[in-house]
């Protein structure tokens, strides 16, 4: 047993050695570098729509001026259906499904470090990762929105207008709401991922099932499945844009994407725990 303890790597070292795997990857880069684009594409797309001759500039203007720090938490809600679920469903299949794909896993799993804690690791990975990309977009969309439409305060939907301290904090909020709803499609990735050795069936079969979840919550016959679907549950982030800040649908939908972190990764762990060497 002692020998066993005096191989095992701790905790903190291989928490920094997943992430540093993660980032010296050149996809993890180029990816952060695309996510970036995003409020910056944008906002340059605001400012000229702001700036236009058509009736909807004057009006448009009127609602952005001043308001730039609304940017950020208009982007993170302009990517949360497709492009961060993409995101995570791709670090999550790296993290099993590449692993097994170049033959690592193998090794990692005849490690002393339990299959247990090895989902752990990938999991503190990906979510890691997740939510440095919703903090990036974030903000590149602050300092974006501040440069081109300024950032005195921020413009609710309520009709009131926040002031910059508190605008920061709605920010954060969003972060935090929305990173959380990666983590639920991210774990259900790497429950996938746990089954498979290919990394693009965990993508495409993560993607179908966040389309085929948003489709069925399209249907208003199917209203008894939709408190399930955790796509349906994004609609209602949009309260953070409200003042007074109403919880109800905030906490649903964060007890929601919960639920889901907790299935899809004690899925993985089952599927781990009794997967061939």
């Amino acid at each position: 047993m002692s020998a066993l303890v005096a191989t095992r790597a701790p905790l903190g070292r291989q928490l920094r050695s997943e992430l540093r795997w993660i980032l010296r990857r050149p996809r993890t880069v180029i990816g952060l570098a695309s996510l970036c684009l995003v409020p910056i594409l944008a906002g340059i797309g605001l400012w000229f729509a702001v700036d236009g001759d058509g009736p909807a500039g004057p009006g448009l203007a009127g609602i952005i001026a001043g308001n730039g720090l609304v940017l950020p938490v208009f982007t993170l809600f302009l990517a949360l259906p497709l492009l961060l679920p993409l995101v995570g469903a791709i670090w999550a299949a790296d993290g099993l499904a590449g692993e097994a794909q170049h033959g690592t896993l193998r090794g990692l799993m005849l490690s002393p470090v339990g299959r247990i804690r090895l989902l752990g690791i990938k999991a503190f990975g990906v979510a890691t990762m997740s939510l440095v990309a919703v903090t990036l977009i974030a903000v590149v969309g602050a300092i974006t929105g501040a440069v081109l439409f300024g950032g005195e305060g921020m413009l609710t939907l309520s009709g009131s207008t926040l002031s910059f301290g508190a605008a920061l904090g709605r920010i954060v909020l969003t972060i935090l709401l929305v990173t959380v709803q990666v983590w639920g499609v991210a774990a259900v990735a790497m429950a996938i991922s746990a089954c498979t050795e290919h990394p693009l069936v965990v993508m495409a079969a993560t993607m179908a099932g966040v389309i085929v979840f948003a489709v069925l919550g399209v249907f208003s016959a199917l209203d008894w499945l939709h408190p399930y679907l955790i796509t349906s549950a994004w609609n209602g982030l949009v309260d953070v844009m409200r003042d007074p800040l109403p919880t109800e649908e905030l906490w649903r939908s964060t007890a929601l994407a919960g639920c889901y972190i907790v299935i899809g990764l004690s899925l993985a762990a089952m599927r781990l725990a009794t997967k061939d060497n």
